[in-house]
């Protein structure tokens, strides 16, 4: 399948009295097959779904995965479900690490391996034609020492803070192939401010773009819990500074300084005001619902979610700014 423009998809529902296109993640239907959660997710009315490329949906370390993917790729064209590729898998590539090894680890062949992660995502989303590849930085290394491997140190920067010094440029390095990548490919890398990560917040973000010279395969992933959760501004405000950037979104409810993806309700987000602001910026690719500690019921909160946003959406007042694109 040939990958379509940023932002857009040609399964796309949104209208101009509609502009939403609403997803939902895999990584919280992780207990169904994925042609069963692909079908459910059609049956509720979503537009489009956050895969999350893992052994038990569409693992991209299988020998067979090029197979795989146009078999998804002709599920999701019959049922009109637009895509984003996601790789925030739990344990894909180590069975006793969480997120490991990441573009972080001290150890240059495991960093290599998180790249190859990477850039297999890259080639799977350019045959599903899906509207971006979402990644993370990772975490610092928990001793802060392991970071100092004479090969980072070749120029090294006068700095009160060396360590994280080096983590952004293994960082840089890190991510310089997997654009290459998707500069080759027409997807573009959206990269997610992760509480608890190197890269945390929307500052950090500009922080890597700048250092990778700001290419235009660089994009954000926005997720609107992440917002409520540590940034200075509203999550409606995060939006509106985001969208030259904006590339994929998540949504999900949260409370202040907690991060904990809650159902919505259960947290303490405005989401009319969101949605408002996310109407105003143009976006048109999937808004994917993130709610992967909820697997065990996960059809459950996918069939309750998706009314909720809508309920959300016709709440915008009638013509306020930004309630079309």
């Amino acid at each position: 399948m040939t990958p379509t423009p940023h932002g857009t998809n040609p399964r796309s529902h949104a209208t101009n009295a509609n502009p939403f296109r609403f997803g939902y993640g895999t990584n919280g239907l992780a207990d169904l097959r994925l042609d069963d959660a692909l079908g459910l997710l059609a049956d509720l009315g979503y537009d489009g779904v956050g895969l999350t490329l893992d052994h038990m949906h569409l693992d991209p370390l299988a020998p067979d995965v090029a197979a795989r993917t146009r078999k998804v790729a002709r599920r999701l064209d019959t049922l009109g479900l637009g895509v984003t590729v996601e790789t925030g898998a739990r344990y894909v590539l180590d069975p006793r690490r969480k997120h490991g090894p990441s573009l972080l680890d001290p150890d240059p062949a495991d960093r290599a391996r998180r790249v190859d992660l990477l850039i297999r995502a890259v080639r799977i989303a350019a045959d599903l034609g899906a509207h971006a590849v979402h990644c993370f930085s990772g975490v610092l290394p928990a001793d802060p020492t392991h970071l100092a491997n004479p090969a980072d140190q070749a120029h090294p920067v006068a700095t009160a803070h060396p360590a994280e010094d080096t983590a952004w440029k293994r960082l840089a390095e890190a991510l310089t192939p997997v654009l290459d990548a998707a500069t080759h490919a027409g997807v573009p890398l959206a990269v997610e401010p992760e509480p608890g990560h190197l890269l945390a917040t929307l500052a950090d973000f500009h922080h890597l773009r700048r250092i990778l010279g700001d290419p235009p395969a660089l994009g954000l992933t926005l997720d609107i819990g992440h917002c409520q959760c540590l940034e200075p501004l509203p999550p409606a405000d995060c939006v509106r500074a985001a969208a030259p950037w904006l590339r994929h979104v998540q949504i999900e409810d949260m409370r202040r300084g907690h991060h904990e993806h809650l159902p919505f309700g259960d947290g303490e987000i405005d989401f009319p005001p969101v949605l408002e602001a996310l109407a105003a910026t143009g976006y048109q690719a999937l808004t994917v619902v993130e709610l992967p500690r909820h697997s065990h019921a996960g059809p459950h909160f996918a069939a309750q979610s998706l009314p909720f946003l809508h309920r959300a959406a016709r709440a915008i007042p009638a013509g306020a700014e930004g309630s079309t694109p």
